[in-house]
């Protein structure tokens, strides 16, 4: 072997020793170094070049970034036999990429353990409560939805836990056994529940009639909010109204008594004009366009036509 070949040799052996000892961290990685299956020193979360000892040391990246879960519908029966299908998903992310590695080993596994415990959490929740429970909120006001008459027949379901608690409890139920194997599970949320085809059209049923009493219920309160503005509205005109009418008898009532005081004082500085003017009177009252009096020569009415 010559000189050059020696040197040639001993450049590769450097350079693949050189390249086996650098690594590199990217953003969003994490980094534990193991050496002979044990690990060295403290996990690296920070992006940049790294060195290690070549071939002795291996390096295992884990994704430091939120990861999402997202399991498959599982249709469950519900403590009043009822079976539905709920679709969960959930956020987490390695939190300790030590206990990850001897615990999990590999994402699969982990996407698996993952799915069996929160289908397993989510399982045991629907199957100890009633559907109520998993349907509506936990601030549902059950008395909208019925009519007095239906409330007084049927016992009002008061809903303990409901939907928006549902979620919380299975990531309570589920963080401490992922959290001893490096998994921080930071939420759990179920993206939707859905009725099967056996009991769906019944459902949709009792939806619409527990709208329609919530229509009806409305409907009977307007009416009687519209009866009470329409009575108020009622007494307040008539009360309007007679005090306009009374008033305006009481101008009327003066206004005639001022007309016959100043008639009575214009008249009564010339009796006999008055009582001519009353009889003039008395001849528009008495006689009409078609109308031919008869009277007798002593009546007050002919006074005035006699020749003077």
């Amino acid at each position: 072997m010559n000189k050059s070949m020696i040197i040639a040799l001993s450049l590769g052996i450097f350079l693949l020793l050189s390249y086996d000892a650098m690594y590199v961290v990217n953003e969003g990685e994490q980094t534990l170094i193991t050496q002979f299956g044990n690990p060295i020193g403290s996990k690296v979360t920070d992006a940049g070049l790294y060195f290690k000892v070549p071939f002795v040391q291996k390096v295992h990246y884990f994704d430091k970034r939120i990861l999402k879960w997202d399991g498959e519908p599982n249709e469950i029966p519900t403590k009043d036999k009822t079976f539905i299908w709920v679709d969960t998903t959930a956020r987490w992310k390695i939190s300790d990429p030590l206990l990850f590695l001897q615990r999990m080993g590999t994402m699969n596994r982990a996407y698996s353990t993952l799915s069996d415990n929160i289908n397993g959490a989510v399982r045991d929740f629907v199957t100890k409560n009633a559907l109520v429970e998993v349907v509506r909120s936990s601030d549902y006001d059950s008395s909208f939805s019925q009519s007095s008459e239906k409330a007084a027949e049927e016992e009002v379901v008061e809903v303990k836990v409901g939907r928006d608690r549902f979620s919380q409890l299975v990531l309570t139920n589920v963080s401490q056994t992922m959290g001893s194997m490096g998994i921080e599970l930071l939420d759990v949320l179920v993206k939707r529940v859905n009725y099967s085809n056996q009991v769906r059209d019944k459902v949709y049923t009792r939806m619409i009639s527990e709208r329609q009493r919530i229509a009806n219920l409305r409907r009977s309160e307007g009416e009687a909010l519209k009866a009470e503005i329409l009575g108020t509205m009622e007494k307040d005109l008539k009360s309007i109204t007679s005090e306009a009418y009374k008033t305006s008898q009481e101008i009327r009532g003066k206004a005639d008594a001022e007309v016959t005081r100043l008639y009575g004082q214009a008249f009564g500085q010339d009796p006999e004009f008055y009582r001519f003017m009353m009889t003039l009177e008395s001849y528009k009252q008495v006689m009409g366009a078609n109308t031919r009096l008869v009277i007798d020569s002593s009546s007050p009415l002919y006074q005035y036509l006699k020749a003077r």
